[in-house]
């Protein structure tokens, strides 16, 4: 691999240092071996760390991993890799981002001091959850739905719930539920809905401020709350905000996001 490539960490979905979601963001002269992202990736062990490639002025290649696995979509990686093109002045910043994953195309535009992401509508379905899941989480959901990731999302009776979860990630892990999202309507004015997520199969016992999730639950509260405009807070530890507004088949994300560390990858 080329030496002294440019490697960053940000917090997305937040305005403040040491809170949000941690992702990497690395910055490729020319297109990686998989084996070679995933051992980086590994390296960071952050949620996710992100490679871009130029492939013309604003338009780039992105790919997602774990510290195990390469992921289809990420929400706080691609606002990383956004604030990171702008605030490094690899494109001007009034430039719109346009990101080429293995499938379809997202975009990203400056909003207001907030980072604006086109990113599709993951709908859900009323699912027959694996009996692990109740299990799992040791409560009974509203309801359960399950999306195309496949990902389950449970809605839990109250945003107290929420909060108080502590999962048995090993019976998510080994009962076939190893990715879950749990939601419930917020209790304050505050924003409409809140969250968590857990995804022991993808490496990540539980993740900070999951940007995909929102594809899920934006159409999911959209729906439900009777509004295509939406604040959701994940309450983790870390918490974060990420501001939704559902578009048909397509939803926009807007976060803000803090760059950590800066430095070079030799290897």
């Amino acid at each position: 691999m080329m030496a002294k490539l440019r490697i960053l960490q940000v917090d997305s979905f937040t305005s403040e240092p040491f809170k949000g979601n941690p992702a990497g963001v690395c910055l490729l002269h020319e297109e990686a071996t998989e084996s070679w992202m995933q051992s980086v990736a590994a390296e960071m062990n952050l949620p996710e760390t992100a490679f871009l490639v130029c492939r013309a002025g604003s338009e780039f290649s992105i790919r997602w991993f774990t510290p195990t696995v390469e992921v289809p979509l990420c929400g706080h990686g691609t606002l990383a890799s956004a604030h990171v093109l702008w605030e490094e002045e690899v494109v001007c910043s009034e430039a719109t981002i346009t990101f080429h994953p293995n499938e379809g195309i997202l975009s990203a535009q400056r909003e207001s001091g907030w980072i604006r992401l086109d990113f599709p509508a993951v709908p859900v379905d009323e699912s027959a959850a694996p009996r692990a899941l109740a299990k799992a989480l040791g409560c009974r959901p509203v309801s359960v739905y399950e999306n195309a990731f496949p990902a389950y999302l449970a809605e839990l009776d109250s945003e107290e719930t929420v909060r108080r979860l502590e999962p048995d990630l090993a019976v998510l892990r080994r009962g076939g539920a190893g990715t879950c999202i749990v939601t419930a309507r917020s209790e304050t004015s505050e924003c409409d809905f809140v969250s968590r997520f857990f995804a022991p199969g993808l490496g990540i016992d539980e993740d900070p401020v999951t940007g995909a999730a929102h594809c899920s639950l934006g159409p999911y509260w959209a729906k439900r709350l009777g509004k295509n405009e939406l604040t959701g807070y994940q309450v983790s530890k870390r918490g974060g905000i990420v501001r939704v507004r559902v578009r048909g088949d397509r939803v926009d994300l807007l976060g803000e996001a803090v760059t950590v560390m800066r430095g070079e990858l030799l290897a």
